[in-house]
């Protein structure tokens, strides 16, 4: 069922590859129903996941290249599951947001379904060699969609983006190839390679491998200094595109330092542990700052990014060092529940600050002032999605700050008082964002109440955000187990 999952918007892609170009509606509607079908599969994952076991789940395993030892090797875990689910959310939503929208529709509908496939199979690989295969997959379709999609200088954007994402993802696999080498027989099985811990007696290589990885995870987290490109992608990506980069991309650095990084090198992870918690502090803070600065609205909500997945790095960094199970668990546990949390409320944004620009033909948020008056639904969903990431109790950012903070306070008083100090910031840029959005006078005429549509795209994901802040045990009671085991 898995594999069904991972590969049902390639073959979704292959019939949309099918159809005339001419008939937009039909591709429109097909890479919908490619993108619901693939949701539905994704929940039977969820309704067949034991959220008391610890291992891997709906595991498939099947010899992929003998030679080096190389398996097509998938299955689940509750760090991955959720990320599973939520590309498979945002695909459709994706879909349902461009449904009216004809321009290249087969080109546009193969390249997210092509995406889609190369997110899940991240989430779901267990053989380091898949993984760097399934994210390169990941990686190709993004490009052309800010390439030939986006705004005036997307050809600068989109070349930024390949360049600085193509660097990492090699020094990743040079990283690979370093825990590869060091297994005895040679394996790229990430299950046998957490359990050998091959490296644990070898500092220069272990530190060289993690050097390889953190560059890799890092350029996609992304973490200062290697996060230059993130800002000029979203800004010129059209906005299902910077939507799936921030919801969905980013993810795919966080999740490589919490489920592969912290598994196979655990040693020079807890060596270097400080490295990952200043990263994660100065992404944190620095962020908030930068984000604090920009009028573009879609710039604005990209350095938010960077100041959210600081909290990953952080919680990275802490679970590499605490000694007590609690408290790792606790660290790991916020870091999920922020990658899952900024993809709802992130992602939203993005859908918010697209269609404002189409209705306002600008990103400069003064432009946008009298939301309030003039599509009151519209800017009540804009103030949930901005309260709920800066960290209001009752929506999902509180409870991952909330953990990431406390797992923090108890290694070190210090870290925690930047953490509060990037907090701050954080709350005060989002608080002018609502005061300039909602409160001001309104500024422009073109300003009113969404397509039905758009309007539900938002609210599902404002919902989903209420309802892991109200009830965070339904997904801590996934991610429990896996955080829990050593």
């Amino acid at each position: 069922m898995l594999t069904v999952t991972i590969f049902l918007p390639l073959l979704f892609a292959a019939i949309v590859l099918a159809l005339p170009s001419r008939n937009a509606a039909a591709i429109r509607w097909t890479a919908l129903i490619g993108a619901c079908v693939t949701l539905a599969a994704a929940l039977t994952l969820v309704a067949g996941f034991d959220d008391a076991n610890a291992g891997l789940q709906w595991r498939m395993t099947t010899a992929w290249i003998p030679p080096i030892n190389a398996s097509y090797d998938v299955a689940v875990t509750g760090i991955s599951l959720p990320l599973i689910v939520l590309a498979a959310l945002m695909l459709a939503l994706a879909m349902l947001y461009v449904l009216r929208d004809h321009d290249r529709a087969k080109g546009h509908a193969c390249l997210f379904l092509l995406m889609a496939t190369g997110l899940m199979g991240v989430f779901a690989s267990q053989d380091l060699l898949l993984f760097y295969l399934f994210f390169e997959i990941a990686l190709v379709p993004l490009y052309f969609v800010i390439g030939l999609w986006g705004h005036e200088n997307r050809r600068y954007a989109a070349m930024k983006f390949f360049l600085y994402t193509r660097a990492g993802s090699l020094a990743m696999l040079l990283a690979f190839l370093g825990l590869y080498l060091a297994m005895a027989p040679h394996t790229f099985s990430l299950p046998a390679i957490a359990a050998a811990q091959p490296l644990a007696g070898h500092a220069t290589a272990g530190g060289l491998v993690l050097l390889g990885l953190l560059i890799g995870f890092g350029v996609k987290l992304p973490t200062v200094p290697i996060h230059n490109w993130l800002p000029d992608a979203h800004v010129e990506a059209p906005t299902e595109g910077s939507v799936f980069l921030a919801a969905l991309h980013l993810k795919l650095g966080a999740y490589g330092l919490i489920a592969v990084l912290l598994p196979t090198i655990a040693a020079a992870a807890r060596q270097w542990w400080i490295a990952l918690v200043v990263l994660g502090l100065v992404s944190l803070v620095y962020g908030a700052f930068a984000a604090l600065g920009q009028r573009d609205f879609k710039r604005l909500v990209a350095y938010t990014s960077i100041n959210h997945m600081g909290y990953v790095m952080l919680a990275a960094g802490i679970g590499a060092v605490a000694s007590d199970p609690a408290v790792r668990a606790l660290a790991l546990t916020g870091a999920v529940f922020q990658m899952v949390s900024h993809g709802l409320l992130t992602g939203a944004m993005f859908f918010i600050a697209g269609t404002l620009q189409d209705q306002a033909g600008t990103r400069e948020l003064t432009a946008f002032g009298g939301l309030g008056q003039r599509a009151p639904l519209f800017a009540a969903l804009l103030a949930v999605a901005a309260f709920g990431s800066l960290g209001l109790p009752g929506l999902s950012g509180f409870i991952a700050e909330f953990q990431v903070i406390g797992a923090t306070l108890s290694v070190n008083l210090w870290a925690a008082l930047a953490v509060i100090l990037g907090l701050i910031v954080a709350t005060g840029l989002y608080l002018r964002v609502v005061l300039i959005v909602l409160m001001r006078p309104a500024t422009s005429d073109a300003l009113h109440e969404p397509a039905p549509r758009r309007l539900a795209v938002v609210g599902v994901l404002v919902a989903l955000s209420a309802l892991i802040g109200i009830a965070p045990g339904l997904l801590e009671s996934v991610i429990a187990a896996t955080t829990l085991t050593p």
